[in-house]
Protein backbone atom coordinates (compact mmCIF):
# COMPACT_ATOMS: atom_id res chain seq x y z
CA UNK A 1 0.00 0.00 0.00
CA UNK A 2 2.80 2.37 0.91
CA UNK A 3 4.56 1.61 -2.37
CA UNK A 4 1.50 2.47 -4.46
CA UNK A 5 1.01 5.76 -2.56
CA UNK A 6 4.67 6.64 -3.01
CA UNK A 7 4.56 5.83 -6.73
CA UNK A 8 1.39 7.89 -7.15
CA UNK A 9 3.00 10.84 -5.33
CA UNK A 10 6.16 10.61 -7.46
CA UNK A 11 4.12 10.33 -10.65
CA UNK A 12 1.95 13.31 -9.68
CA UNK A 13 5.01 15.32 -8.73
CA UNK A 14 6.71 14.62 -12.03
CA UNK A 15 3.58 15.61 -13.95
CA UNK A 16 3.42 18.88 -12.00
CA UNK A 17 7.10 19.60 -12.71
CA UNK A 18 6.57 19.03 -16.43
CA UNK A 19 3.48 21.24 -16.47
CA UNK A 20 5.26 24.03 -14.59
CA UNK A 21 8.23 23.79 -16.93
CA UNK A 22 5.98 24.09 -19.98
CA UNK A 23 3.96 26.93 -18.48
CA UNK A 24 6.91 29.08 -17.41
CA UNK A 25 9.47 28.38 -20.11
CA UNK A 26 11.05 31.49 -21.65
CA UNK A 27 8.94 32.78 -24.52
CA UNK A 28 10.25 33.20 -28.00
CA UNK A 29 10.05 36.46 -29.88
CA UNK A 30 6.40 37.28 -30.37
CA UNK A 31 4.34 39.39 -32.69
CA UNK A 32 4.54 42.47 -30.49
CA UNK A 33 8.30 42.88 -30.64
CA UNK A 34 9.93 45.66 -32.64
CA UNK A 35 11.78 43.13 -34.79
CA UNK A 36 8.56 41.47 -35.90
CA UNK A 37 6.69 44.72 -36.50
CA UNK A 38 9.57 46.19 -38.54
CA UNK A 39 9.14 43.52 -41.21
CA UNK A 40 5.38 44.13 -41.54
CA UNK A 41 3.91 46.40 -44.16
CA UNK A 42 1.08 48.59 -42.98
CA UNK A 43 -2.13 48.26 -44.96
CA UNK A 44 -3.97 51.55 -45.28
CA UNK A 45 -7.43 51.58 -43.78
CA UNK A 46 -10.18 51.81 -46.36
CA UNK A 47 -11.88 55.17 -46.60
CA UNK A 48 -15.25 55.23 -44.88
CA UNK A 49 -18.10 54.87 -47.34
CA UNK A 50 -20.86 57.39 -47.04
CA UNK A 51 -24.39 56.01 -47.35
CA UNK A 52 -25.15 59.04 -49.55
CA UNK A 53 -22.62 57.92 -52.16
CA UNK A 54 -24.86 55.19 -53.59
CA UNK A 55 -27.91 56.05 -55.67
CA UNK A 56 -31.36 56.38 -54.16
CA UNK A 57 -33.29 53.13 -54.65
CA UNK A 58 -36.68 54.05 -53.20
CA UNK A 59 -39.45 55.72 -55.21
CA UNK A 60 -39.37 59.49 -55.44
CA UNK A 61 -41.79 61.68 -53.53
CA UNK A 62 -43.65 62.49 -56.76
CA UNK A 63 -44.26 58.78 -57.40
CA UNK A 64 -45.52 58.23 -53.86
CA UNK A 65 -47.79 61.29 -53.99
CA UNK A 66 -49.22 60.08 -57.29
CA UNK A 67 -50.09 56.73 -55.69
CA UNK A 68 -51.75 58.24 -52.61
CA UNK A 69 -53.60 61.02 -54.45
CA UNK A 70 -54.90 58.98 -57.38
CA UNK A 71 -58.55 59.86 -57.95
CA UNK A 72 -59.62 56.31 -58.75
CA UNK A 73 -58.36 55.18 -55.33
CA UNK A 74 -60.19 57.98 -53.50
CA UNK A 75 -63.54 56.63 -54.71
CA UNK A 76 -62.94 53.21 -53.11
CA UNK A 77 -63.60 52.05 -49.57
CA UNK A 78 -60.77 52.24 -47.06
CA UNK A 79 -59.92 48.56 -47.34
CA UNK A 80 -59.97 48.60 -51.15
CA UNK A 81 -57.83 51.76 -51.15
CA UNK A 82 -55.24 50.02 -48.95
CA UNK A 83 -55.14 47.10 -51.36
CA UNK A 84 -54.71 49.40 -54.37
CA UNK A 85 -51.88 51.26 -52.64
CA UNK A 86 -50.18 47.97 -51.72
CA UNK A 87 -50.50 46.77 -55.33
CA UNK A 88 -49.08 50.05 -56.69
CA UNK A 89 -46.11 49.90 -54.32
CA UNK A 90 -45.56 46.23 -55.18
CA UNK A 91 -45.35 47.22 -58.85
CA UNK A 92 -42.54 49.61 -57.88
CA UNK A 93 -40.81 46.87 -55.89
CA UNK A 94 -41.50 48.38 -52.47
CA UNK A 95 -43.09 46.53 -49.57
CA UNK A 96 -46.05 48.59 -48.32
CA UNK A 97 -46.24 47.65 -44.67
CA UNK A 98 -47.82 50.77 -43.14
CA UNK A 99 -51.56 50.15 -43.30
CA UNK A 100 -53.76 53.09 -42.32
CA UNK A 101 -56.83 50.93 -41.75
CA UNK A 102 -57.02 49.36 -38.29
CA UNK A 103 -57.08 45.68 -39.14
CA UNK A 104 -58.46 44.78 -35.73
CA UNK A 105 -61.84 46.12 -36.78
CA UNK A 106 -61.84 43.90 -39.90
CA UNK A 107 -60.60 40.66 -38.40
CA UNK A 108 -62.67 39.06 -35.69
CA UNK A 109 -60.89 36.44 -33.64
CA UNK A 110 -62.71 34.12 -31.36
CA UNK A 111 -61.17 32.71 -28.25
CA UNK A 112 -60.24 29.08 -28.44
CA UNK A 113 -60.09 27.01 -25.30
CA UNK A 114 -56.75 25.34 -25.24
Amino acid sequence: MRDSIALAAIGLGSVLVILLFLAFKPSRRGRHTAEYLAGQTLKPEPAPVSPWSRPWTAPSSQEVQAIFKAERAQELTALQRERVWAAEFAALGVDYDFPTVPLGSLVKRERVAA
